[in-house]
């Protein structure tokens, strides 16, 4: 029988506070996978014979030199604080099975950081800034009473605070506490989210927000906020966005299109093969908390889509190059729109998907969108007849051309 991998939660004053119980475990271990800074701490009190998997930004990579050890003997993996919260454990227990780990949890940052301060945080929002937008983390703590935020080095306090700030929230006391358990440990309170987003503070550090009053903010903006009031309308007309050649998705067809990414607030959503950006820049304008980016080929469309970004006031991350090479470095999506690439960069824009995440393609060939949607589950044919007026006032019917529309799951 495999033994279990053993987790093993470090506290935020680090390895030396670990039980001597922990320790052993570590020590004669046949394996330990960590990051680079506890396998620093960690040097020379490993066994002799340990392997030692650093843990980087290639879990992937890490989890699976992980499975292979275990044929050599027991795996201990270190992680920081609680690994089932926002760490490790989730990621162990989705490849491996959760029969298959034994965790021994410390105290998590956000648990220590509410304990340095003294205020009981059953009743708080908790959200992690790492490796995610902003709109997509702090979604929940628009209209939280109370709310903690872990931070990173993309995304640190100032930035936390500015984004809220934007967005309508309101909060009281205003705590940062960086360099949590370690010599240089600071606290510093303020009483607004302004006196948060003013000042600079270290990367990693942890958001207390307290407000002594409740009052729900007004909906989310676009980030950055924006005075666009106008109407959130599915389908505006191709005359609304610049294009060139007509190379844009007709305003019916994009009402549909939009109909079925079923987007939710905080979503990541990929437009593909953006063009003019219509899709993706309507996407923003119905749900504004969501991030849009718009990957583009080419030089001019790429010009096109920001001027359009401008016109329309919403914000939308431009990924010049070629799919799918270049989806390689983008965050996961939520929501994907194929408009260009064909099957090749559908197939791989499905292996990115997040967790329940969805995609739509459209195409202009039936026998492409067959194959889509024999991948996604859905098609549908869009045939469109607008209205032209006659010199005699009197109406004709004008064709568009058909298109096809797949989507899933």
């Amino acid at each position: 029988m495999t033994e279990p991998i053993v987790v093993i939660g470090v506290p935020p004053e680090g390895i030396g506070a670990l039980s001597p119980g922990a320790l052993s475990m570590i020590r004669s271990a046949a394996t330990v996978a960590a990051g680079r800074r506890h396998l620093a701490a960690l040097e020379g009190s490993l066994g002799q014979d340990a392997q030692v998997i650093p843990i980087t930004a290639d879990l992937q990579s890490a989890l699976g030199h992980i499975g292979e050890a275990r044929s050599r003997g027991t795996v201990v993996v270190v992680a920081s604080g609680d690994p089932g919260f926002f760490g490790i454990g989730r990621l162990l227990a989705d490849r491996f099975g959760p029969e298959s780990l034994e965790v021994h949890p410390a105290a998590s940052s956000i648990a220590a950081a509410f304990g340095r301060v003294g205020i009981p945080w059953d009743d708080a929002v908790v959200a992690s800034a790492h490796g995610r937008p902003l709109p997509r983390a702090l979604v929940r703590v628009l209209d939280a009473r109370k709310a903690a935020v872990l931070t990173s080095p993309e995304n640190p306090p100032e930035k936390i605070g500015a984004y809220l700030k934007a967005n309508g929230a309101q909060y009281d006391h205003v705590i940062v506490i960086s360099n949590l358990g370690q010599p240089d440990e600071a606290i510093e309170r303020g009483t607004s989210l302004e006196w948060l987003a003013q000042r600079s503070f270290p990367r990693l550090s942890v958001v207390l927000l307290v407000g002594d009053r409740y009052t729900k903010p007004p909906a989310v903006t676009s980030w950055p906020p924006t005075d666009d009031d106008r109407p959130r309308e599915f389908g505006r007309h191709e005359d609304d966005f610049e294009h060139g050649n007509g190379m844009i998705t007709k305003g019916e067809v994009r009402a549909v299109v939009l109909g079925r990414l079923a987007l939710t607030p905080g979503n990541v959503l990929w437009d593909v093969g953006a063009g003019s950006g219509s899709v993706g820049i309507e996407a923003a304008l119905l749900v504004p908390s969501i991030e849009v980016i718009a990957i583009e080929r080419n030089e001019v469309g790429a010009a096109r889509i920001a001027a359009n970004a401008r016109r329309h006031g919403v914000r939308v991350r431009i990924a010049k190059g070629e799919a799918p090479e270049v989806l390689e470095d983008l965050p996961a999506p939520d929501r994907v729109v194929v408009g260009g690439g064909g099957l090749p960069v559908l197939e791989a824009v499905m292996k990115r998907l997040a967790p329940g995440g969805r995609a739509v393609a459209t195409f202009a060939s039936l026998e492409r969108a067959v194959t889509a949607a024999d991948w996604l589950g859905n098609l549908v044919q869009v045939s469109v007849s607008r209205g032209v007026r006659l010199p005699d006032g009197v109406f004709r019917l004008s064709s568009l051309d058909p298109v096809f529309i797949c989507w899933g799951p």
